[in-house]
């Protein structure tokens, strides 16, 4: 059902607007609308212009206690005043960034200790002492990289008559590193030699001990060290903020609060009068909350309460809240996929409850499959709160009931008699059609029961919208109910081999509701006394209004005989089981348990998907089109707190 809302307005003294929101307005689910743009007619109002005092606490307080491990498990030291909160958060601040500042140097330390891991480790494989290298006064020396082509020219045509030694380092896919040393009378051919090879110097300070490969580890060594100094200061800010989490948690919870509360002046509205500088909040809330909050504010002289009575005419449509027992409220999802209902229509909630477990009992019949729906569907429910595991376990509960009504048990249809029929076998034979599937022909009725539903649900929402034309002339209208009765009533005689009623009877029920169906704006105009013309000439509004009534023909047609496959569905899942009980063997008296089993997973699986879109699809194009527009908005409270009982 949809929670009938009211629109109020609360008014007081400026600076009271935060006890105000704290001490009531918190404990109450309010959308507060903006009250500059909803009061119009409100002189002399302002804006508030003022910064929120709790929002960089608040964010340190959620930073600091989203760093704890199991802060859900901990209980908020609820002891600690306002002020302690800030001083809690601001001496946790401090501490941290201390840690932190350290922690950064030690990155930065890390960082340069790698940049000169990089530097030496492609020469690893040269066993030499670099400090002693770097401070030969006799050999000239040259480190770097050569590419791998250049290289190998070098070896093969230079290397013999160059006067130089290079010692090779590592090498990769497109250079070699190394070292060439030379005398240093020589050292000037060899460098112009190297640079024509493209050679690319690397300069080595003179910072490392002993051969290239021992400094490297020496380098790791040190690194090693370092991060154990970091992970030593991670530990000791986990245990500064986790021996500080109670008040912490209780800081950010009251916070938030507080914020949240400040945050109301973004919606609130300023008026000076008389020096009196007062605010403005106005907003919508469920009629039995705004009882409660009215009662709880009498005595207070600072609040000023008005309830407006005629909303409609100053304030827009109402939001609209959803309110069902615990068994609907999963559907609610499928009503808010199509579209919330606005505040005069109906909410669908129960129709699609019902219709869609029902349907899809019908169309998955089995009562194996159904418990296992059920029992998968309930416990993840149960566990995860999932809307939709609450409508498969919904789903389940039908199809483990048209599961005896089918006498069908994960596919064996020899173990329990059916209550009612075997879907594969049972078959009916009606005038002029002669022998069908009788499934078929009861999902057509049963189609054509939910169509005249929908077209009485249509006509209920017409009238609470207060659309004469709607109501009486519309294809799903009066009229579009009386023509598709005639029909059904028609088609039923027919079958059961029944007289039919008189010609003039039955032009007089096909003809006239589908004459006021094609005039039906001139009528409209007529009953409401309105004197606009037609947008359109009068041939023009003949010959467009006898298309638009062969389409209303056709879609009742399509949309009759799109509930079919309900009975195909029936009648398929009973064949893709005879299936997989004949691939597993059952047949032959020993069947093979292991392929029933996953042969029963995959088909309560895969298609019980299909089925469950299936079903979908009539709900919204055959059913939901015919009724329900889905124009209305989400009511949104500031805040999701729950009204205190009393």
């Amino acid at each position: 059902m949809i929670v009938k809302m009211k629109f109020i307005n609360i008014s007081g003294p400026r600076n009271d607007i935060d006890r105000v929101t704290d001490l009531y307005l918190s404990r109450y689910e309010i959308q507060l609308e903006s009250a500059l743009s909803e009061l119009k007619t409100v002189d002399n109002l302002r804006p508030f212009v003022e910064l929120n005092p709790y929002r960089d606490v608040l964010n340190k307080a959620d930073e600091f206690v989203g760093y704890l491990p199991n802060a859900d498990d901990i209980k908020p030291d609820t002891s600690i005043g306002l002020d302690d909160m800030f001083e809690v958060v601001r001496k946790a601040n401090e501490d941290y960034q201390t840690l932190q500042e350290k922690k950064e140097k030690l990155k930065k330390k890390t960082e340069e200790l790698r940049a000169k891991q990089q530097v030496i480790s492609p020469f690893r494989p040269l066993n030499c002492d670099l400090h002693k290298v770097l401070q030969y006064r006799y050999i000239a020396y040259r480190f770097g990289r050569i590419a791998v082509e250049f290289y190998h020219k070098m070896q093969k045509y230079l290397m013999d008559d160059l006067g130089a030694i290079f010692v090779e380092g590592e090498r990769d896919e497109s250079f070699v590193y190394g070292a060439y040393f030379a005398s240093p009378g020589e050292i000037q051919k060899v460098d112009a030699v190297f640079r024509s090879l493209h050679f690319e110097r690397i300069e080595l300070k003179d910072e490392f001990e002993g051969t290239p490969a021992y400094a490297y580890q020496s380098l790791e060594r040190e690194i090693a060290r370092v991060n154990l100094e970091i992970e030593d200061l991670d530990k000791q800010a986990g245990e500064m903020l986790s021996g500080r989490a109670p008040q912490l948690i209780a800081a950010r919870n009251r916070l938030e609060e507080l914020s949240n509360n400040f945050d109301v002046r973004k919606l609130a509205a300023r008026m000076e009068d008389n020096k009196e500088d007062y605010y403005i909040l106005c907003g919508w809330m469920a009629e039995d909350d705004v009882e409660k909050f009215v009662e709880e504010v009498k005595d207070d002289d600072k609040v000023f309460v008005v309830v407006e009575d005629d909303h409609d005419a100053y304030f827009g449509e109402p939001p609209t809240k959803l309110e069902n027992p615990k068994l609907l409220k999963p559907f609610e999802m499928f009503v808010q996929m199509y579209g919330l209902p606005a505040h005069n229509e109906m909410d669908p909630t129960l129709f699609v409850g019902l219709t869609y477990s029902f349907i899809f009992g019908v169309m998955f019949g089995d009562v194996g499959q159904g418990l296992l729906l059920l029992i998968g569907g309930a416990l993840i429910y149960h566990f995860k709160k999932a809307p939709l595991a609450g409508i498969i376990a919904s789903a389940g509960v039908f199809s483990t009931i048209f599961g005896f009504m089918f006498g069908s048990i994960f596919g064996f249809e020899d173990i329990i008699e059916p209550l009612w029929i075997r879907p594969i076998d049972n078959m009916t034979t009606l005038p002029f059609l002669g022998k069908l599937n009788t499934v078929f022909i009861v999902a057509v009725a049963f189609g054509m029961l939910l169509i005249m539903v929908a077209m009485v649900l249509h006509i209920i929402n017409a009238f609470r919208q207060r659309d004469i034309e709607s109501a009486w002339f519309d294809p799903n209208g009066f009229a579009g109910l009386v023509f598709y009765a005639a029909v059904v009533a028609t088609i039923v005689l027919f079958m059961t081999g029944n007289p039919l009623p008189a010609g003039i009877v039955l032009a007089v029920m096909f003809g006239v509701p589908l004459l006021l169906i094609l005039f039906r704006e001139p009528i409209t105009r007529m009953i409401q006394k309105r004197t606009d013309k037609m947008e359109v000439g009068r041939a023009m509004f003949i010959v467009q209004g006898f298309f638009e009534l062969f389409e209303t023909l056709l879609s009742y047609f399509s949309n009759t005989i799109s509930f079919i496959r309900i009975g195909a569905f029936a009648v398929s899942h009973a064949a893709i089981m005879e299936v997989v009980l004949q691939l597993a063997g059952a047949e032959s008296g020993s069947p093979n348990w292991i392929g029933v089993i996953f042969g029963n997973l995959f088909v309560c699986g895969f298609e019980g998907l299909i089925v469950g879109i299936q079903v979908l699809r009539l709900e919204y194009y055959e059913m939901f089109s015919r009724f329900y527009k889905g124009s209305g908005k989400a009511f949104d409270p500031y805040t999701k707190k729950k009204t205190n009982k009393k």
